[in-house]
């Protein structure tokens, strides 16, 4: 497996060293693609901004360990494995966030018994919020779950407008002009805190 530090100069390539149960052949078990060493690093390097990402737009920390640990589930059992060792962590990273988003989605479609409001906001590690993360936080509980997705893959993960429509299942164009609304829509909240605070 190549170094963690070298992961943007090239690609990732996983191979198999797991020992391989009796029902399974010598030619599939070369075409396996990835060894629990390979995950356990794809693991460590991915967990804790994905569970961000899902603490985030979901509001609820237990919430987002419950749909991290699905979305693991989902991508190491996904027909696309293969592919993605191929073609590196980035674009496995980028596929996990869409299994977390359409997650989120369907989470959000079923009925809710608690309201998001009620949920608590997650903190940073040491459990104390600044004064300005604790203006965020009040921000984004009132803003719209898929605005808290778009800025989150924007500005908290870096992603493109390409890569935020693809973990989102939707059109470029669409990205670009829903964060622009996004945006102004935190500004303009954020001013109208400001304002009542005053």
């Amino acid at each position: 497996m190549n170094d963690p530090s070298s992961e943007g100069k090239e690609k990732m390539r996983w191979e198999v060293a797991l020992p391989q149960p009796a029902a399974i052949d010598a030619a599939q078990a070369d075409a396996l693609p990835m060894d629990a060493e390979a995950f356990a690093g794809f693991y460590a390097r991915s967990s804790r901004p994905l569970w961000a990402y899902l603490a985030r737009c979901a509001g609820d920390r237990a919430l987002a360990e419950d749909l991290m640990q699905e979305s693991y589930v989902r991508f190491l059992a996904s027909e696309r494995l293969a592919e993605l060792s191929r073609e590196g962590e980035v674009a496995a990273r980028r596929y996990l966030y869409r299994i977390a988003s359409n997650l989120l989605r369907d989470h959000w479609r079923r009925p809710r018994t608690e309201p998001l409001e009620g949920a608590p906001e997650p903190q940073d590690s040491t459990g104390e919020a600044t004064e300005a993360q604790m203006r965020l936080n009040a921000v984004l509980a009132q803003m719209k779950p898929r605005d808290r997705q778009l800025l989150w893959l924007a500005y908290a993960e870096g992603y493109s407008h390409q890569e935020i429509a693809e973990v989102m299942g939707m059109m470029r164009a669409s990205v670009r002009v829903l964060l622009y609304r996004a945006r102004h829509a935190m500004a303009r909240l954020l001013d109208n805190n400001d304002r009542r605070q005053a």
